[in-house]
């Protein structure tokens, strides 16, 4: 199967990413008072299995997984298998990392990024071992102006291949530079092909410097995936968020999270928008981004929260993983 991107955005323009499912240890803020006391396999996988549910009968229909999420997809393969009547999600992963962590919370490495075609071929045939014929979506994990995947001809070549025997590929991106990497991918081509079809990257209210170049993939006809919308946490949890959306989600009358979500809703470039949630009720009020509105004085009074990239991503990179 390959990507639709009418079909991905479900009811909701809402996805979810597995990120803070798959493993016991994340950057996520709040999330370990949010997860089971003993975070063993068992207990992600039912954690895991709670949380696809809530989503899929919330209306949420892509599904965004990556190699290096621990047992992300082995997770996600278990339920598609007791879930049959979920035939019509849309799945998405990602190589470029590997998952080090060997499910302890205080590993020194959690993750190791390697994006050679060595890397691509080991982890396309461990996504499909898992997956199957479920993958629709397979994404480049982060890549950075200096990526190799923007400069291997052989490599995108490869990517290419893919392409053409019916699994869509795609990036995402990271750090200060999201920009620059996203609209190098755009030019990119095989034999007039595009390589890219999809991307997918970090906005949020804190976050918003990779906004034009996502404005610019969206219009050269790229879906768009917004990924740490809630910026890993920080505009969710109750002892970090800043005034400016505490007072407008009083003003609302909705829940921090469902403001925050609900601006980047807002983009018209944002065919997607990813929940990370790691519980039912996080999952059901996230999607309720979807029904709020917010008017223009509320946007320009959260327009206010943007940082500069550098500061942002190095706040990021000093998160703990617990």
């Amino acid at each position: 199967m390959s990507f639709d991107r009418a079909a991905a955005a479900g009811t909701t323009r809402t996805g979810l990413g597995l990120a803070a499912v798959g493993r016991p240890a994340y950057i996520t803020s709040g999330r370990a008072e949010e997860l089971p006391a003993a975070r063993t396999v068992e207990a992600l996988r039912a954690r895991a299995f709670e949380v696809l549910d809530a989503a899929y009968e919330n209306g949420v229909r892509y599904l965004d997984a990556a190699r290096s999420y621990g047992r992300a997809e082995e997770f996600l393969a278990d339920w598609l298998a007791h879930r049959p009547a979920a035939s019509d999600v849309t799945v998405g992963s990602k190589w470029g990392y590997t998952y080090v962590g060997q499910w302890r919370l205080d590993a020194d490495v959690h993750e190791v990024k390697d994006h050679s075609a060595a890397a691509f071929e080991r982890q396309l045939a461990e996504s499909r071992a898992l997956l199957g014929d479920r993958l629709d979506l397979y994404q480049v994990h982060s890549v950075t102006p200096g990526s190799p995947v923007l400069t291997d001809r052989s490599l995108q070549g490869r990517l290419a291949a893919l392409a053409a025997e019916g699994v869509t590929v795609g990036l995402s991106a990271s750090g200060p530079c999201q920009a620059d990497a996203i609209r190098a991918a755009l030019e990119l081509d095989v034999d007039g092909v595009p390589v890219f079809s999809t991307v997918q990257a970090t906005y949020n209210l804190l976050e918003t410097s990779a906004g034009p170049a996502l404005a610019e993939a969206h219009a050269a006809g790229r879906t768009v995936i917004v990924k740490e919308a809630l910026a890993n946490g920080r505009l969710a949890a109750r002892d970090l968020l800043p005034d400016q959306l505490a007072a407008v989600a009083r003003e609302s009358g909705a829940a921090p999270d469902v403001v925050a979500l609900a601006a980047v809703l807002r983009r018209p470039w944002a065919d997607v928008v990813l929940s990370g949630a790691v519980t039912a009720a996080g999952v059901r009020s996230n999607v309720r981004a979807a029904d709020v509105t917010l008017d223009d004085a509320a946007l320009g009074e959260l327009s206010a929260l943007a940082q500069p990239p550098e500061g942002y991503w190095r706040e990021r990179a000093a998160l703990p993983w617990s």
